[in-house]
């Protein structure tokens, strides 16, 4: 059996929760809303896997994350995304660049692609760090006017510390997809 993968970066509760109460400001937008407890940061994204390959999947992750300090993330803006992406495909939290982010999915990446399990491969976009808050309607968003269309580029400020990283299963449903923790591995303190 497949499963569908990816490797994440759970937020704590609370920031979840303040998140998901701007998703309450664009009641008006074609969108649809991410629940607040699936709201995380995507590291990587594996696709669909063989059960006999996740256990090597999660030995890998394991061992990377195992050498990687803990880190904060400090969100700044809730946006269109991608940007410059017209119509956009997402409502979405962005924030600083953040070195150890970047770094630690850079090595994932490359040691899970390097060596293919069951022929995953890199996808072919620069990665850029984001909170998915919604997906767009993108048929609905073009049927309406753009004046009627609102300005999404809210500022906040919300800093939260990244301690673990998450090997997480996602199964498509008609009402949007649930993710369920399969490991969870701590990074060094």
């Amino acid at each position: 059996m497949n499963h569908r993968i990816f490797i994440a970066v759970n937020l704590p509760e609370d920031t979840r929760k303040k998140l998901s109460e701007y998703q309450e400001k664009w009641p008006d937008l074609p969108v649809r809303w991410t629940k607040p407890y699936n709201i995380h940061i995507t590291l990587v994204f594996l696709g669909y896997v063989a059960d006999n390959d996740i256990l090597e999947i999660c030995k890998t992750v394991e061992g990377i994350v195992s050498k990687n300090q803990s880190f904060s993330i400090k969100l700044n803006r809730i946006m269109y995304g991608p940007p410059k992406k017209t119509p956009p495909r997402m409502i979405w939290a962005g924030g600083e660049k953040s070195k150890e982010l970047g770094k630690l999915q850079s090595e994932l990446e490359n040691v899970l692609f390097d060596n293919p399990i069951n022929g995953i491969k890199a996808e072919n976009r620069a990665y850029t760090p984001h909170i998915t808050l919604g997906r767009m309607k993108t048929w609905q968003w073009k049927q309406m006017e753009p004046e009627e269309r609102p300005e999404v580029n809210e500022e906040i400020n919300l800093t939260f510390d990244v301690n673990s990283i998450e090997v997480m299963e996602s199964v498509l449903k008609s009402g949007g997809p649930d993710y369920t923790v399969l490991e969870s591995y701590p990074l060094k303190i």
